[in-house]
């Protein structure tokens, strides 16, 4: 359902600009333009909630032995804030079949892309890369693990991170740059230009993130 219509995008840029390399650029900056105000979202809840965890760790240890009081000082808290802990779910999870049928649609997008005229874009070359259809075994992974790197980790600039975060943050890349050496480099060069443009918003958006004045500092 959501594979089509992006393949029918991708073929319609490609009749645009003639070059497979350069139309999934394009491709790439159309889809995150148009997830922009659910990446927001997500991003301002997600730097909201690491905001908040010192003063949750600060509940968790004064009401260790009250688990009741713990949760209402919790609840407590968020509305202090204004802060919903659930308040990114709901833009990953709209997002979520999303980057699924991007992912489909450019590891092969034969399937889903039935125009004659596309079958040989797939094998164009582009820049350095002699065949978009085939991994790239050095460059564009070593590039993808790069800027998942910076991606991440400028996400969660000023952020308290947790132990499994900065795991996170050191495995992931590593991950995506081996997981590239096996994708058709045009997927790889999709997942580059998505992690660029992600590090520009959050450069441009520095304070989506910040969390609410408490109520009692408004009054």
């Amino acid at each position: 359902m959501i594979a089509k219509p992006l393949g029918m995008l991708l073929n319609f840029l490609y009749g645009l600009i003639g070059n497979y390399g350069i139309t999934i650029i394009a491709f790439t900056i159309i889809v995150k333009l148009i997830l922009l105000p659910l990446t927001i979202q997500q991003l301002k809840s997600t730097k909201q909630m690491s905001e908040l965890q010192p003063k949750l760790k600060e509940l968790q240890e004064k009401y260790k032995n009250d688990k009741e009081k713990l949760n209402a000082k919790t609840v407590e808290l968020y509305q202090q804030y204004k802060v919903n802990p659930v308040g990114g779910c709901l833009p990953l999870l709209i997002q979520m079949p999303i980057i699924f049928g991007l992912f489909a649609v450019l590891r092969e997008p034969i399937k889903y892309i039935t125009d004659p005229n596309f079958v040989q874009a797939v094998n164009e070359a582009f820049l350095w890369i002699p065949n978009l259809s085939q991994p790239d075994l050095i460059i564009l992974p070593v590039l993808a693990g790069i800027t998942t790197y910076f991606s991440m980790n400028s996400a969660s600039t000023g952020a308290v991170q947790n132990q499994t975060m900065k795991t996170m943050n050191m495995v992931f890349p590593v991950m995506i740059l081996w997981w590239g050496r096996s994708f058709p480099a045009g997927l790889t060069l999709y997942w580059v230009v998505s992690n660029i443009f992600q590090m520009v918003q959050q450069y441009l958006l520095p304070k989506a993130g910040t969390v609410g004045t408490p109520k009692e500092e408004s009054n």
